[in-house]
């Protein structure tokens, strides 16, 4: 085993707000698959506020549920959706991530290859969905 530290985001508190257009679209696009819980992760998306950033300029931000949201079964850590983006060329760039916490949306990480952090999330034409079995 190598000697890697772990990375974790350090969170930059932001004014509690709405996804923005984009991030709605992403997370709408990666639960518009079939899983086990994605009807009630699909109806969390009116619930849901963007509390923090996981870095200035990140694109990843941490979510917080207001109340009244249904709770799906599936627990907590990624969804089992893969959402890879590819740029204009076809390369693979990135993937978006979607975590939950106790069944609820808690965080979208976009994990990048490469040297330059993305500052906002792609288009969703730039994303290619698998879901996982």
């Amino acid at each position: 085993m190598g000697d890697y530290p772990e990375v974790h985001p350090v969170p930059v508190a932001i004014t509690p707000r709405p996804l923005s257009p984009r991030e709605r679209a992403v997370v709408e696009l990666i639960l518009a698959n079939e899983f086990s819980g994605a009807a009630e992760l699909q109806a969390q998306v009116d619930f849901v506020q963007v509390v923090a950033k996981w870095g200035v300029d990140s694109a990843s931000v941490d979510l917080l549920m207001l109340e009244g949201a249904p709770r799906s079964p599936g627990g907590s850590g990624v969804i089992p959706v893969d959402a890879t983006v590819v740029d204009e060329s076809g390369s693979l760039f990135g993937e978006i991530l979607l975590w939950t916490s106790d069944g609820y949306l808690s965080a979208i990480e976009y994990a990048w290859y490469g040297d330059e952090p993305p500052s906002a999330l792609p288009d969703i034409e730039m994303i290619a969905i698998d879901v996982r079995a």
